[in-house]
Order: structure tokens, then C-alpha cells, then sequence
């Protein structure tokens, strides 16, 4: 078994054997919502992490309060670590849901420890942070208050609505450090949406979320991940989305291309042999190499994006007050390269 990294034991077994060493308790909801959906609380040890290789990142630490992820997404890259749980990386990964119950004390104990030294945390670089369970067992809260209460800053990428319900905290938060908000928004097609991102909120309501933190004077950037070959990459598909995303506010734009590493990629190509078979060998060709589709594919997508973008009257990052609330985007330093293998693309949700 592997959470011995991920949990305490508590003495209060969970209902399977895989859990019975370390969870807290396993729980169902009989509500719409959560039907079929299986939470694993535990304790975990350890919350701030740093990011493998963060050297090519455009941050070092992450907040992950979750494992899996009720949004579903056929593409997801983190599909891989569930594996590491010796948890099922595709309808397990949906519906197998892992909740540091204690994510917000750790935080705060964490962030108070003589050895943290107020680097910048980013939160949804693996699965999102506001997802479904978020709205039952609300850890963002708190995380939030500790990162408002030791000063330090932080970003958040979600394609999640509820980040909504924490507007004030965000703003209290922003008086003491510099906090990113970024949505991530890769098409706005609504049959592409309904069968590769099932548990999401559709694309129009992330962008109204957009339009809500533009209005109450929050920048917001857009991650336009991911752009996905054959798919969502027509030139009037990427001018709407890009069209969209202007309309809805967003300070920036960023494209990302679908990437699909093993766990992800095997659960993709099963959908995609179900949807859309003839693309199967344009799909094999295309990522012939490994995880990602060649440079100048993705080259291309970029650059038209960002011509569009241009045309919609999107222009670079702003760089704002140190105060302000600015979209992850706006950080200096290194930022990871499209251009292939060398970006992991963690920011894809």
C-alpha cells in the first residue's frame, strides 16, 4: 500500500482494506450530487509541498487538499497519481475521492514553522481545489485565512464556480500579499464540453466567474487548456473561445495544448475510440513521440491564439500594484515554454 506519505493512522479503520490501515473513515452521500462518489478522509502529514522539477516552473510549492477529481475530465494528466495510491487512474479516479480532512490546520502550522520562508504557493496545479467535495467539506477557507494571516503569497487555478463563495477572503488576502486568480477555460463548445469534462461547470459559467471577479475588481487570467487536436482547434472554434474570453473580462489569455502522459493518455484514447474512432490513428501520429504533439503544432495553435487575442483586445499580463489581486501570469521569473517536453504543464487541470 502507498499513503503511508499521505496519512496518520487514527486508529478509526475505513470500510475497504486498502483504507483500513490510515483513512479516517470512508463515506457516501446519498445526494444528486455525490451519487456514486466515494470519500476517503484522512490526516494527512505533510500539505505544502514542493513541485519535481521546480526549477523549470513558474512556482515551487504547491497546496493539493484532494486527490482525484469529480470534474471527470477524459484528459486529465494527474489521472497518474492514483496509481501511486494503488487507485484505479480511470473511473476511480473520478469517483474515488481522497480529502485531507486536517489540509487547513497543516497549512497554518506549516506556514508558521522557522523553515517556511513566505515563497509563493500555487493551489489546482493538480486537481482542482474546487471541486464538488470542496462544497461540503470547505478546506479552501481556512487555507485561505492562513495564507492571509502569515502574508504569503499565492495563486489559484480552477475551472470551479464555487471560488465565488471565498470573494471576500480573496480580497482580505489581497491587502497583505500578492494573490493570482486564473480560469481555466479551453473551448467553448458546448458538445465537446458535455462528453470530455462531464463533472465541470459548463465553459459560459466559468466565464461568468471571470466577469464576476472583473466586476468586483479582481483581474482574472484565462488558461485556455487545453486545446484539444481535432477537436477544438478549428479556426472558428478558437476565435470563438478566444472571442468569449475577451467579452468575460479576462486580463490574459493563455493556450496550452492537450498533453497526455500514461494514465491519462490510455483513459483518453478508450474515449476516443468510443467517440470519435476515426481519429484514432491522426491521434497516435500526432503524439507519436510521447506526451506531447510536436513543436510546431503547438506553435501554431499558440500563435493564432495569441493573434486573436490581440484582435479581441487582449494584451499582455498587466502588471499591477503589489496589492492587487493579479492572475498567476503576471509573476516574474521563468515561466514554462510550449515548446514542448521541457513545460509539464502542471497547470492543467
Amino acid at each position: 500500500m502507498r499513503w503511508d506519505n499521505l496519512a496518520e493512522n487514527t486508529g478509526e479503520a475505513g470500510s475497504g482494506v486498502l483504507f483500513a490501515a490510515d483513512a479516517v473513515t470512508t463515506r457516501t452521500f446519498d445526494t444528486p450530487e455525490f451519487q456514486g462518489i466515494t470519500f476517503h478522509e484522512v490526516r494527512a502529514r505533510s500539505i505544502v509541498n514542493r513541485v519535481p522539477g521546480a526549477s523549470r516552473m513558474p512556482f515551487e510549492w504547491t497546496v493539493n487538499p484532494y486527490r482525484g477529481c469529480t470534474h471527470a475530465c477524459v484528459y486529465c494528466f494527474a489521472r497518474k497519481t492514483h496509481s501511486y495510491l494503488d487507485l484505479d487512474t480511470g473511473l476511480g479516479f473520478d469517483s474515488q475521492i481522497v480529502v485531507k480532512v486536517n489540509a487547513p490546520e497543516l497549512v497554518r502550522r506549516e506556514l508558521a514553522s522557522s523553515r517556511w520562508h513566505g515563497a509563493h504557493i500555487a493551489m489546482g496545479t493538480n486537481v482542482d481545489c474546487y471541486q464538488r467535495a470542496e462544497g461540503r467539506y470547505r478546506l479552501m477557507p481556512g487555507i485561505i485565512a492562513a495564507l492571509r494571516d502569515h502574508a504569503n503569497p499565492f495563486s489559484i487555478l480552477t475551472k470551479g464556480t464555487l471560488i465565488l463563495r471565498d470573494l471576500e477572503l480573496l480580497r482580505q488576502a489581497a491587502e497583505v500579499a500578492e494573490v493570482g486568480i486564473s480560469v481555466s477555460v479551453g473551448f467553448v463548445d458546448l458538445e465537446l464540453w458535455r462528453t470530455v469534462e462531464p463533472g465541470t461547470p459548463s465553459p459560459e459559467r466559468r466565464l461568468d466567474v471571470v466577469r464576476t471577479l472583473s466586476a468586483n475588481g479582481i483581474d482574472c487570467g484565462v488558461l485556455m487548456a487545453p486545446v484539444i487536436p481535432f477537436l477544438g482547434d478549428r479556426p472558428d472554434q478558437l476565435r470563438a473561445t478566444v472571442g468569449a474570453i475577451a467579452a468575460a473580462g479576462a486580463t490574459s489569455v493563455t493556450p496550452l495544448v492537450l498533453h497526455l502522459r500514461p494514465g491519462a493518455r490510455e483513459w483518453f484514447m478508450r474515449w476516443l475510440a468510443r467517440h470519435h474512432p476515426r481519429l484514432i490513428g491522426r491521434y497516435e501520429q500526432l503524439y507519436a513521440d510521447g506526451a506531447y504533439a510536436p513543436t510546431w503544432y503547438q506553435r501554431a495553435v499558440t500563435r493564432r491564439v495569441h493573434e486573436l487575442a490581440a484582435e479581441s483586445g487582449i494584451g499582455p499580463a498587466h502588471r499591477g500594484e503589489a496589492r492587487r489581486i493579479r492572475a498567476p501570469q503576471e509573476r516574474s521569473g521563468p515561466r514554462p515554454s510550449i515548446d514542448g517536453p521541457g513545460d509539464t504543464q502542471l497547470t492543467l487541470l
